[in-house]
C-alpha cells in the first residue's frame, strides 16, 4: 500500500485551519471548569451533608460513564430542553439553528472536566499540610487570604501534573465534538478524505498534529511548573 503523498499535501492546510476551533474548546473548557471544580473540591473536603452527596454522585457518574456517552446524551437531550424553556417563556427563538453547536460542546466538556478537574484538586489540597491554614490565620490572615495566598499557590504546584494530563486528554477528547457538527481537526480530516476515500492518510495527519500539539501542551506545562515550584519548596520548609 501506498500512502497518496499528494493528497497530504492538499489536506494538511484545511487540518491546519481546523486547529484553532480544538484548542478554542479546550481553554474556554478550562477556564470555566477552573473556579467550580475548585469550589467542589473544597466541598468534597470540608462539608457534609446532601451537597458533598450530590458532588459524589455527580462526579461518580461522569467517571463512570463514557465521554462519547455524555455527548450523544446531552446533544440529543439539551437542545430540546432549551427549546421547551424558550416556548415557555413565549420567545420566538429557533434553538436548533440559532444556537452554535460549538457551545454545545463547550457546555458537555466542561461539565466533564469540571468533575474531573475536582478531583484533582481535592487531592492536591488534601496534600497541604494543615498546619499551613493554622500558620496564616495565626499572622492575621484570613481564611480566604490564606487559600489564596498560601493553600492554593502549593496545591496548584501538587496539582500541575494532573491538569497537564487532564489538558492533554481534554485536546484528545476534542476529537469527539465532531459528533456534533463541529468541523475541528478531525472533522476536518473526515470531510477532506470522504472525497477520494483517503482515510489513511488524513488520520495519519490527525495523528501526527495531535501529537505536535499534546507534545508542546506538555512542555510548557513543564516550564510553568518549574516556575511555580518554588511554592513548594517555601511550603516545606514552613
Amino acid at each position: 500500500m501506498e500512502l497518496d503523498i499528494s493528497f497530504m499535501e492538499r489536506a494538511f492546510p484545511f487540518l491546519i485551519k481546523a486547529i484553532p476551533v480544538t484548542l478554542f474548546i479546550t481553554a474556554v473548557v478550562l477556564l470555566l471548569s477552573f473556579v467550580p471544580a475548585f469550589i467542589m473540591a473544597e466541598k468534597r473536603i470540608g462539608a457534609r451533608g446532601p451537597g458533598e452527596r450530590l458532588i459524589k454522585l455527580y462526579v461518580s457518574f461522569i467517571r463512570g460513564t463514557p465521554l462519547v456517552l455524555q455527548i450523544l446524551l446531552m446533544y440529543a437531550l439539551l437542545p430540546s430542553v432549551l427549546n421547551s424553556i424558550v416556548k415557555a417563556m413565549g420567545l420566538q427563538f429557533d434553538v436548533f439553528r440559532g444556537i452554535n453547536p460549538l457551545w454545545y460542546a463547550v457546555i458537555v466538556f466542561t461539565l466533564n472536566t469540571t468533575a474531573l478537574l475536582s478531583e484533582v484538586f481535592r487531592s492536591a489540597i488534601m496534600s497541604v499540610s494543615e498546619g499551613q491554614m493554622e500558620a496564616g490565620l495565626t499572622i492575621g490572615l484570613t481564611k480566604f487570604q490564606t487559600n489564596v495566598q498560601i493553600i492554593i499557590p502549593q496545591a496548584l504546584t501538587s496539582a500541575l501534573p494532573n491538569i497537564c494530563n487532564l489538558t492533554v486528554n481534554l485536546i484528545k477528547g476534542t476529537s469527539l465534538a465532531f459528533f456534533m457538527g463541529i468541523k475541528d481537526i478531525m472533522a476536518a480530516a473526515k470531510i477532506q478524505a470522504a472525497y477520494g476515500y483517503n482515510y489513511i492518510e488524513a488520520y495519519l495527519e490527525v495523528f501526527i498534529l495531535y501529537i505536535i500539539i499534546c507534545t508542546i501542551v506538555q512542555v510548557a506545562y513543564k516550564i510553568f511548573e518549574k516556575h511555580v515550584g518554588l511554592y513548594r519548596t517555601v511550603g516545606e520548609e514552613g
